[in-house]
């Protein structure tokens, strides 16, 4: 999907009287983006007017991504989100073998002024519940379950526990080669070999909450197409 050619209607994955949750592809910023003029925020506001982002995820993020229909409905979820009744489920690839079981990570998180994060004793409070899902041979897939909600808190905290995603190389991930799993591969006409993901390898995979009406909302979201090749890759030859 060229991002020049989104179209919202063709990212919605439940759609109610409330809420519109999409798929959100890689690439694409939640709000506005000096950088670039195309963005969730005005692309929701071209197909409903009253459409408020509940939520935001990272630019090179795929996934789940909640926006609200009108101002009570954003009021409510940001009321679950401050009482942190809202369920996240990340998807993430990380380098190394990792067997996590429902494993806590409470790790202070500092913002520096280069919009980095670091792990810091004057940090805040942030907590993320990680688990191995499939072990390869280097690679280790991860569902990770914020508590908190801070920047980059899924990345950095994976980092800290020597577990970087991969492609996330400000946080230490290496990109990720077909060379690197697929024994005696090499380039065709011996060009420089390109990673298999241009973006860190992290998706946005399930949300659970309960909605205005007291029903509860549970929205699951297909890996996109640059994550599901690594995934592919890495169950055929790692």
């Amino acid at each position: 999907m060229k991002i020049r050619k989104l179209k919202f209607a063709d990212l919605i994955i439940f759609q109610d009287d409330n809420y519109i949750i999409i798929n959100k592809p890689p690439h694409v910023s939640t709000l506005d983006d000096r950088h670039d003029p195309i963005n969730i925020k005005l692309l929701a506001k071209d197909y409903l007017e009253s459409t408020q982002v509940n939520h935001r995820i990272d630019k090179e993020t795929s996934g789940v991504l909640v926006i609200a229909k009108h101002a009570e409905a954003y009021r409510h979820f940001s009321i679950l989100l401050e009482d942190r009744k809202v369920e996240k489920t990340y998807h993430a690839i990380s380098w190394g073998r990792h067997n996590f079981e429902e494993m806590l990570i409470e790790a202070p998180i500092e913002i520096k002024g280069n919009g980095r994060v670091v792990v810091s004793s004057r940090g805040k409070y942030s907590a993320t519940k990680a688990k191995t899902l499939k072990i390869y041979n280097n690679n280790t897939l991860i569902e990770c379950k914020p508590i908190t909600g801070k920047k980059h808190q899924i990345r950095i905290h994976l980092a800290s526990g020597d577990a970087p995603i991969i492609n996330d190389e400000l946080y230490g991930g290496a990109p990720i080669y077909l060379s690197s799993l697929k024994k005696k591969y090499k380039p065709k006409d011996e060009l420089e070999e390109r990673s298999l993901m241009d973006r860190f390898a992290l998706h946005a995979k399930e949300i659970k909450f309960v909605s205005l009406d007291g029903k509860e909302i549970h929205v699951e979201a297909e890996y996109p197409k640059d994550f599901d090749r690594v995934i592919k890759q890495l169950d055929k030859w790692g």
